[in-house]
C-alpha cells in the first residue's frame, strides 16, 4: 500500500491531493459491530453500482460525492447511538491528550480549522499546505509537506500510546482506517464546520453547543 500516492484504496477510496482542506473522522477501535459495518458497506456499494453507468462525468462526480457523504453520515449516526462501548474519550484525561496533540500540530503540519472530540470518535477540519521555498525577504511559512496519511498516522500513533498508558491497557486504540474528504468550496466548508461543532448537540450529549469542552473553531 503506497500511501504517498494522491489516490489509494483500502476499505474506502482515499483521494488526498496536496494543498487542500480536509474533513477527517477517526474512531476508537471496535466501536461498531461488524454486522452494522457490513450493512453500510453493502448499501454504499449498491449506490455506487447505480451510478456506474452514468456517462456525464460532472453528474457522476456530484452523485459520487453525495453517496460518500451519505455513507459517512450514516456511519457517524451509528457511532452517536452507541452509549456503552469503548467510550474512552469521555474520560477528560484521554480527551485532553487528543486535544493537546491536535493543537500541537497546528501551524506545523496543517492549519487547523476546527475539531470536535466525541466519546468514541473525533472530527477534524484542516488545511495542508505544500512545502514552500521562501527567500529571506519573504514572510512565507514552511510547512511539513507530509501527506494526510502520514499526519494521521503520527497523530493516532502518539495519542494511542499515551492514552493506553493512562487506561493501563495494550492493543489497538484507534480503528486503523479514517474517513477523509476533500472540501471542495467555501459553502461545503461552512456546512462541514457546522456539522462538526453541532455533533455533541445532535447526539443529545449537551443542550447547548457552548457547553461542549472538547471542540474548537478558529473562526469563533
Amino acid at each position: 500500500l503506497n500511501t504517498d500516492k494522491i489516490y489509494y484504496k483500502r476499505n474506502l477510496p482515499h483521494y488526498q491531493p496536496d494543498g487542500y482542506t480536509y474533513f477527517v473522522t477517526f474512531r476508537i477501535a471496535g466501536t461498531l459491530p461488524a454486522i452494522i459495518i457490513d450493512e453500510l458497506k453493502k448499501e454504499y456499494k449498491s449506490c455506487l453500482d447505480d451510478i456506474s453507468s452514468l456517462k456525464i462525468h460532472k453528474e457522476k462526480s456530484i452523485k459520487y460525492t453525495q453517496i460518500k457523504w451519505d455513507y459517512f453520515e450514516k456511519f457517524d449516526q451509528q457511532l452517536d447511538l452507541l452509549s456503552n462501548k469503548n467510550l474512552w474519550l469521555k474520560d477528560n484525561r484521554i480527551a485532553k491528550i487528543v486535544s493537546d496533540s491536535i493543537l500541537f500540530r497546528d501551524k506545523k503540519e496543517y492549519d487547523l480549522i476546527c475539531y470536535c472530540i466525541m466519546p468514541n470518535h473525533v472530527h477534524m477540519v484542516f488545511y495542508i499546505v505544500e512545502r514552500t521555498a521562501c527567500s529571506l525577504n519573504e514572510n512565507v511559512n514552511e510547512r511539513s509537506g507530509r501527506s494526510l496519511y502520514k499526519i494521521m498516522q503520527s497523530l493516532k500513533s502518539y495519542t494511542a500510546n499515551e492514552c493506553n498508558k493512562i487506561l493501563k491497557r495494550t492493543g489497538s486504540f484507534w480503528q486503523h482506517e479514517s474517513y477523509d474528504h476533500v472540501v471542495r468550496n467555501d459553502e461545503e466548508l461552512n456546512r462541514i464546520i457546522e456539522y462538526v461543532l453541532n455533533n455533541p448537540l445532535k447526539a443529545n450529549i449537551i443542550d447547548n453547543v457552548n457547553e461542549w469542552k472538547w471542540s474548537y473553531c478558529k473562526y469563533l
